[in-house]
């Protein structure tokens, strides 16, 4: 690819010869003579489209595939100024870096669609580390990145985080410099920022499905009244976060399911406790049909 040939020969140019340009990881050493890279985004669901704003606010060209996706996510491509690319084939072969932000359960199919991609493949799903580590062989001679986001979609007023780990994660972070995206390198290749989402994931999401379901044992068992009661007098916190955990669960826990699943695998893996997050998944799985 165009992009990455250049960013080679610079390398090799001594310094003086190069003027003011800074090292060739960075985003502005594209602005010295190179042409920026084009980003592929699959796919645009609420945190994709989110990421792919920031990243054309930063001027670069972001491409997404509309082949097989609904009338919402064309919606939300057009309103983050997403350009078309048709399929993903084509959107593969016209990009330099291709960012894979779609459902845990996914994630294994859409980095399939890599097979032959030679640019950086950044998977930021919510998965566990031996899957980020299966992933990384799938996409065969694409430069994996593992990545795992934390917070809200970035909207500049609230935080979001991307950890990313693999050896060209400090170029994929310099894409994000100050920006409303805070990217941070882990030390390790693949599977290491899958790690930190797992393990933050694992308290935020899993303590919120145990929060339901104990409102829940109290409903069946004909004194919620008197726990809710409980829970103004003595941990009001608790009822806010009940009724935050309750709205986010009814509106997206039928992504989380894949998501507990996920960190259940990391847990086993590690000859920890996983019956905590395939009980949390259960919870959301029904909140999800419900």
């Amino acid at each position: 690819m165009q992009w990455r040939a250049v960013a080679v020969i610079a390398a090799s140019v001594p310094t003086a010869d190069r003027g003011e340009c800074p090292e060739v990881e960075t985003l502005a050493a594209l602005h010295c003579g190179m042409r920026q890279p084009t980003i592929g985004l699959l796919h645009p669901g609420a945190m994709g489209a989110a990421v792919g704003r920031v990243l054309r606010a930063r001027g670069l060209t972001v491409l997404w595939s509309s082949h097989g996706r609904s009338g919402q996510s064309r919606a939300r491509a057009g309103a983050a100024g997403l350009t078309d690319a048709g399929s993903a084939a084509e959107l593969f072969a016209a990009s330099d870096i291709v960012l894979s932000i779609c459902p845990p359960h996914a994630a294994l199919q859409v980095a399939m669609l890599a097979a032959g991609f030679d640019g950086i493949y950044v998977d930021a799903n919510a998965v566990a580390p031996a899957t980020a580590r299966r992933i990384a062989r799938e996409v065969g001679s694409a430069a994996m990145v593992d990545g795992g986001i934390l917070g809200p979609p970035p909207d500049g007023h609230r935080d979001t985080r991307l950890y990313l780990s693999g050896d060209r994660a400090a170029e994929v972070g310099a894409l994000f410099r100050e920006t409303a995206v805070d990217a941070r390198v882990v030390e390790g290749g693949p599977g290491a920022a899958s790690a930190v989402k797992m393990a933050y994931a694992a308290w935020t999401k899993g303590s919120a499905a145990l929060l339901l379901t104990a409102r829940e044992l109290a409903a069946r068992e004909g004194v919620e009244e008197i726990l809710v009661t409980d829970w103004e007098q003595f941990s009001p916190e608790v009822l806010d976060r009940w009724r935050r955990a309750a709205n986010s669960a009814t509106a997206k826990g039928w992504r989380w399911v894949g998501e507990m699943d996920e960190i259940a695998a990391s847990m086993a893996a590690q000859d920890l406790p996983d019956g905590f997050h395939l009980a949390a998944a259960e919870v959301y799985r029904e909140r999800g049909l419900g």
